[in-house]
């Protein structure tokens, strides 16, 4: 007998993530050994009259082919996955790998021919910008893992937080979104940060369900060049399957001119990929009410109650600042008290505090009005 749970998300993914209309292509992308959600995704495509079409792939076979990849080898493997994206109109991704460090060894030109040749123009290029797409973690043993408790316990975190009324939650958004649009100046002050930056005319996109489960933000992007400050980042993260602890940025007219963490090096090997990875492309609000604490999860962690990101990097056509890169590296600053606290001001009004929206129009995200909603 299935589990209801897992039924009902197939359902939420196909019906109001991606919307499957009748004659669309979907690609199922199964990353891990997951089957039950699969399955139940090729069944609630077709019967919405959709095309089902799926991938299985795993993070131990991609690595070995990273390993020995050549350049030309990865251009033709960019070259045929691209075309079979173009075809797509819907992209629903499960992520369910055992391992998050399973790519920690592959060298760093290997990760960056990957990046630039194959993820760049398959993914950032073609799939996020012409297709209905929406991508989830799935609770495994190594989720639960990362999140610091038991398989059993993660699963009812995971489905609270998945199927979560989003819709309502969306509405919710409204009036940051209008503020986000409207505003001009922001500065942000926690612990180790004080930073400050313009967002005019930028605009702003709603994230509730429609491109990431589990979901909870709302995002815009800096003008490119008016950053300037420090931020200090408290939440881990693994970016290509490497972990780093404490990040630290200095800005200057939008640009990191100094980058420290518990791997200096390597940090500094990413943000030198390109021009646009010492920039940033994404700011973001996070305040999904059931996930409270780091799991070295950027789908989890960036929707952390509190929370902000601010993203090294490619920013996205919905919100664009005009930073292109091959580079998109989500870094989260957790402020609640029981990580330091701290502030967020929009054009020197105090709209958050200690990661509780302090404005009345915006109460309706905080985690008692949208665990209730």
């Amino acid at each position: 007998m299935r589990d209801p749970r897992i039924q009902k998300l197939a359902q939420n993914l196909t019906a109001y993530s991606v919307n499957v209309q009748p004659g669309e292509n979907v690609l199922i992308d199964m990353i891990g050994s997951e089957r039950e959600l699969a399955i139940c995704l090729i069944e609630e495509v077709a019967k919405r009259g959709g095309r089902p079409f799926v991938e299985t792939s795993d993070r131990s076979v991609l690595r070995a082919m990273l390993m020995n990849a050549t350049k030309e080898q990865m251009e033709l493997w960019s070259s045929l996955d691209l075309k079979r994206m173009e075809a797509m109109d819907a992209y629903i991704a499960i992520r369910a790998g055992e391992n998050v460090n399973e790519l920690s060894d592959v060298p760093e030109d290997k990760m960056r021919l990957y990046e630039q040749i194959y993820r760049h123009p398959v993914h950032m290029e073609e799939r996020v910008k012409r297709t209905k797409w929406v991508v989830l973690r799935y609770p495994n043993s190594s989720m639960a893992q990362l999140a610091g408790m038991s398989t059993r316990a993660f699963e009812d975190f995971y489905f609270d937080v998945c199927n979560l009324d989003y819709a309502n939650m969306d509405k919710a958004m409204d009036p940051l979104k209008a503020l986000m649009d409207r505003t001009d100046r922001v500065r942000i002050v926690s612990p180790g940060t004080d930073l400050s930056f313009s967002i005019k005319g930028i605009g702003s996109k709603k994230c509730s369900g429609n491109r990431n489960i589990p979901d909870g933000e709302v995002f815009t992007a800096p003008v490119r060049d008016s950053v300037n400050g420090t931020l200090q980042y408290n939440t881990p993260t693994v970016y290509s399957g490497v972990s780093f602890e404490n990040i630290k940025f200095t800005f200057e007219n939008g640009k990191i001119v100094k980058a420290e963490c518990d791997d200096s090096k390597r940090l500094n090997e990413i943000l030198d990929a390109d021009e646009g990875a010492r920039y940033i492309g994404e700011f973001s609000l996070g305040f999904n009410p059931y996930i409270l604490h780091p799991m070295k999860d950027i789908l989890f962690d960036e929707k952390i109650a509190g929370s902000l990101h601010f993203t090294p990097g490619q920013a996205y056509e919905d919100a664009d600042n005009g930073n292109r890169s091959s580079v998109h590296w989500d870094l989260v600053l957790i402020q609640r008290k029981d990580y330091g606290g701290g502030e967020i001001y929009f054009d020197d009004v105090l709209i958050r505090k200690d990661g509780i929206f302090v404005l009345p129009e915006l109460a309706g995200l905080n985690p008692e009005n949208l665990k209730t909603s």
